[in-house]
């Protein structure tokens, strides 16, 4: 029995049948050339959506789209043998071990602390593997009560950290909803440890993910119930633009504007310091980074402007920043913001700056915040206005390439 056609292949054979380049197929799909030939290579494997315009263009009358079922479900097994594989390896690899070789408790955190710091240069891949596996010690320990009576206080907030780097991966991996359950994880760590610089960690983390859901009063009432816990070092300033983000989501400038300048003042008055750098830790940066983020959901141009500074300064502090400090991620969403607010600004040129490095990050960098972030662009850029602008419908063009 012969193997059955591989989606881009026939999609090239159909392409080449008609004699069509590919900048023609491209014109008729509004897909970008160099994508539709890294599909007909086999290097990129496109969503549904693609198939269904191009079978109808190529005239395919369905063999396309049954190509890509077939190709896809072919995929989706290999992927769940690969999961099975994995998991099979590492309970054979528990299996062997021996309770001498576990790890000792400063080990075990500063394993913690190591994960927080590495999430910031690292692809959320890796770091969700490395976060299960030290997890699964903390909780082996936990269960067999293989611990001093002092000492379980300090593994719930360690194991409360692991919960928080696991919910920041799976939603940068895109999964909302696992990324919920373990930051609600988190905070049952947080009470059980009775510890106030975890709980205020965690509703902030909370109110991030109800906000990539755009569930804004949630995301609300977590940032609201995260300042009602005194606690030292940037807690209290990430919460704060939190607030910011939450105001703007719904609309109010002032109250947003309020709550950035609320968080620059206290961070000209702030003496504490965090207790795990990284991930748990809001910097300079960071916090221009949110007041960017923030902004841009309101419609007046003096939100737009501010948004624009600071999303530029949230870069440049970065870019000078040292590795361990430098957020990539992040990094990249601020230019996301600045050109954004630069749409928002009608500046056209500015905003194809803003964004180029964007378009040629890594597949591995293009988390789901970015994708996200850029189909929102894609879709400003369709607006009536810009109907008669090249540049705005080579960028469209692109940015609809960068998500497949």
């Amino acid at each position: 029995m012969s193997a059955p056609i591989r989606f881009g292949q026939l999609l090239r054979e159909l392409r080449a049948g008609r004699g069509w380049s590919l900048r023609d197929l491209g014109e008729k799909i509004q897909f970008n050339r160099g994508y539709i030939g890294k599909v007909e290579q086999g290097e990129k494997f496109p969503d549904r959506q693609f198939a269904e315009l191009a079978d109808p263009a190529l005239a395919a009358h369905g063999a396309l789209i049954e190509a890509w079922q077939a190709e896809a479900e072919e995929r989706r097994k290999a992927e769940r043998v690969g999961r099975l594989l994995t998991a099979s390896v590492k309970d054979s690899l528990q299996l062997m071990a021996t309770p001498d070789e576990q790890l000792l408790l400063p080990e075990i955190d500063q394993g913690a602390r190591s994960l927080a710091v590495d999430y910031l240069a690292k692809p959320p891949g890796p770091m969700l593997q490395a976060a299960v596996e030290l997890r699964s010690e903390v909780i082996r320990r936990l269960r067999q009560h293989h611990y001093r009576p002092h000492e379980l206080a300090d593994l719930y907030v360690i194991l409360g950290r692991i919960q928080g780097v696991l919910a920041y991966a799976a939603l940068d991996l895109g999964d909302a909803d696992g990324a919920m359950v373990h930051a609600n994880a988190a905070w049952t760590c947080a009470e059980r440890a009775s510890d106030n610089e975890l709980r205020a960690w965690v509703r902030g983390t909370q109110s991030l993910i109800a906000r990539f859901n755009t569930d804004y009063n949630s995301a609300l009432t977590y940032v609201l119930d995260g300042l009602s816990w005194p606690t030292t070092g940037t807690g209290r300033l990430r919460l704060l633009c939190g607030l910011a983000q939450c105001r703007a989501n719904l609309g109010d400038s002032n109250g947003a504007n309020a709550a950035l300048d609320q968080a620059q003042h206290e961070r000209e008055t702030l003496t504490s310091t965090d207790s795990v750098q990284g991930l748990f830790t809001f910097s300079e940066a960071k916090q221009h980074y949110y007041a960017g983020s923030s902004l841009i959901w309101l419609p007046g141009a003096a939100d737009a402007e501010r948004a624009v500074r600071e999303a530029r300064q949230a870069i440049e502090m970065w870019e000078s920043e040292t590795p361990e400090a430098r957020s990539l991620d992040d990094e990249a969403l601020a230019h996301v913001y600045q050109g954004t607010a630069y749409l928002q600004l009608d500046e056209l040129d500015a905003t194809y700056t803003a964004l180029r490095p964007i378009l040629d990050l890594p597949e591995e960098r293009q988390i789901s915040w970015i994708k996200k972030r850029m189909d929102r662009i894609s879709d400003m850029l369709s607006a009536e206005k810009y109907h008669g602008s090249s540049l705005a419908k080579d960028l469209r063009e692109e940015i609809r390439s960068y998500a497949a």
